[in-house]
């Protein structure tokens, strides 16, 4: 079966519940010292907003916007959305830009050498992973291959009405949570992401 059949079942309720528990989720949130926002097409107003909130609410001190050039746009997602933040308030000078990466893999391996030179990795002690919530966990689970130090945190934003724990009702959410949730245990057995939460 492929996954992109699979992305198109229905789940069984034992599914959504483990879904529901351990791969929808966000963290408490605290002030951190970076915010990782991850490139997107979906929701980009929406995931600046976010952006510029937590600015005012006092939550980082510099961003990292992660993200390149997708088919049918002249501009990176990383000009896009920083444009979009600078804009919304955040200043420019505290948003580091990464332009390349095509997938969430890249979004890290790219972007961890831009922090490094800009603030020093061991100076950064807490990140906020900032995506969409379809998906989820593997955002820091990505981040934490690749930067197992620094403490995670992760918040989701979507324009879905229908509420995160009824994704299953709305068959355009269901599609992109399965097809999100499917890749979690291949990754993991190819050592693209790492388990996080840590047990």
């Amino acid at each position: 079966m492929t996954s992109m059949n699979r992305s198109t079942r229905l789940p069984t309720a034992d599914e959504i519940a483990e879904i529901n528990r351990i791969h929808l989720i966000d963290t408490p949130l605290v002030p951190a010292d970076l915010l990782f926002l991850f490139g997107t097409r979906e929701d980009v107003a929406l995931r600046v907003e976010t952006a510029a909130r937590l600015w005012r609410d006092g939550f980082y001190r510099w961003s990292i916007v992660s993200g390149g050039v997708t088919p049918g746009s002249e501009q990176s997602e990383c000009a896009i959305i920083k444009a979009a933040m600078v804009a919304a308030g955040i200043p420019a000078d505290r948003i580091l830009e990464e332009h390349r990466a095509m997938n969430t893999g890249e979004n890290v391996i790219f972007s961890l050498p831009i922090i490094d030179a800009a603030l020093g990795l061991r100076n950064i002690r807490s990140v906020i992973c900032l995506g969409n919530t379809w998906t989820a966990r593997r955002y820091p689970m990505t981040l934490h291959r690749h930067w197992p130090e620094v403490t995670k945190l992760l918040l989701t934003v979507d324009s879905f009405a229908t509420p995160r724990t009824l994704w299953h009702i709305d068959a355009e959410f269901r599609r992109r949570v399965l097809h999100e949730w499917d890749k979690i245990e291949p990754y993991k057995a190819q050592g693209f992401i790492a388990q996080w939460p840590e047990p």
